[in-house]
């Protein structure tokens, strides 16, 4: 049996939680993965610690202002280890011969760029920065499809479809497919007590280490909203065939049902580990440091509906998604700036749902004919977003 070749392994947004996963998959496999370009947001020192240990050629800071910070802290360290700065030096990274596999776990909609760059460089992409396919999912798959770029998400519920469908697109055989949701930390309250949670509250996730915008967007539930149009543009489904069910256990990551009547779940600890060994590995099947599902000890596993009418952020994902065109871009761009305002303290929980409607009435959707359409109405967005939370602050 001949040996896997060494992949070269470009890891983007390597400080946050999925970096390190990600890193630490790597460093189990030395003999078939290396990490070669690293790079973070402004963590100039948090960036150069991990090139001290993993070795990378390239590191790559985002905040152009700190690069002789990051050359000098390289030269320190006694790495040779090349700096580079700007979104300029990550698209050529991400898309030149520094690499061949990409782990695009930049959040918001600042991966967009370096994701589209690698999938237009025909990488095996890794995708774990969902906002690049709600921003532009149909640009990014069609680009994929003309380059042959290969794309494995990484999120564990569509990690877990990917798997049950063996990498193949959903076409006529799929009935269904099933995203399961842990609920987030504050599943079962009333909205009266989501009016009075805290930020700290809301990141506090009871199953998932993750950084603090998703784990708000995971209290709301727009995590999962965001994640049913992933799925419809990953696998090629209509909002008919996509349907949610919360899960608190989380060790059903989803499930796909086939029409002759055959439901096939993927399971396993709530680790992106798993779902990241599975992107590293694929097609074959590697070591990831997570334990097995001892189903014994776990007891049970309980399903419900999502309750929409406390958390609407999930309704609003799925119209959006039906809406189509730029709907999409405006409800995430809208998110972001409000959960941002939320981690600040300058909005209350229940505000995010609020704005990003109020976004989405204010903006119609038009058709998303090119990147600049979508980013144009992403910024608008953002805009009016940014002024109601203005006029919100200015009247309290």
């Amino acid at each position: 049996m001949s040996q896997p070749l060494l992949r070269a392994v470009a890891v983007l947004g390597a400080t946050g939680s999925i970096g390190a996963s990600a890193l630490d998959v790597i460093a189990r496999h030395p003999q078939r993965l290396r990490a070669s370009v690293l790079s973070a947001g402004s963590q100039v020192d948090a960036l150069v610690a991990l090139c001290a240990k993993y070795r990378p050629d390239h590191a790559v800071i985002a905040d152009t202002g700190r690069f002789s910070q990051l050359r000098a802290g390289l030269r320190e360290a006694g790495l040779a280890t090349q700096a580079h700065a700007g979104d300029e030096a990550l698209e050529a990274l991400a898309a030149g011969s520094a690499c061949d596999t990409v782990v695009a776990a930049i959040v918001g909609a600042a991966g967009l760029s370096s994701t589209l760059a690698a999938v237009r460089a025909g990488k095996r992409l890794l995708l774990a920065n969902k906002e690049s396919l709600v921003l532009a999912g149909e640009l990014l798959t069609r680009a994929a499809d003309a380059a042959g770029a290969e794309i494995i998400p990484i999120d564990s519920e569509h990690n877990a479809i990917f798997q049950c469908l063996r990498s193949r697109q959903a076409q006529h055989d799929v009935r269904r497919i099933v995203l399961t949701a842990s609920g987030g930390p504050f599943r079962g309250r009333s909205r009266a007590a989501l009016a009075r949670v805290t930020p700290q509250q809301a990141v506090a996730h009871p199953k998932w280490s993750m950084g603090p915008k998703i784990s708000v967007d995971s209290a709301t539930l727009m995590n999962k909203g965001l994640e049913l149009i992933e799925a419809h543009h990953l696998f090629r489904v209509g909002s008919d065939r996509l349907s949610v069910l919360v899960h608190p256990q989380s060790l059903v990551h989803s499930l796909v049902e086939f029409v002759d009547g055959s439901t096939l779940a993927q399971m396993g600890l709530p680790d992106m580990r798993t779902s990241l060994a599975v992107g590293l590995g694929w097609p074959d099947r590697i070591e990831s440091g997570v334990a097995g599902l001892d189903l014994l000890a776990q007891g049970r596993l309980d399903f419900e509906a999502p309750d929409t009418a406390v958390f609407p952020c999930l309704r609003l994902a799925w119209q959006a998604m039906a809406v189509g065109g730029t709907a999409p871009a405006v409800l995430n761009a809208a998110n972001e700036v409000a959960v941002s305002a939320f981690l600040q303290g300058q909005i209350g929980f229940l505000s995010i749902p609020a704005l990003v409607e109020d976004a989405l009435a204010a903006q119609p959707a038009a058709p998303a004919e090119s990147l600049g359409a979508l980013l144009a109405a992403d910024a608008q967005a953002r805009r009016l977003t940014e002024q109601a939370i203005a006029g919100h602050r200015s009247r309290a």
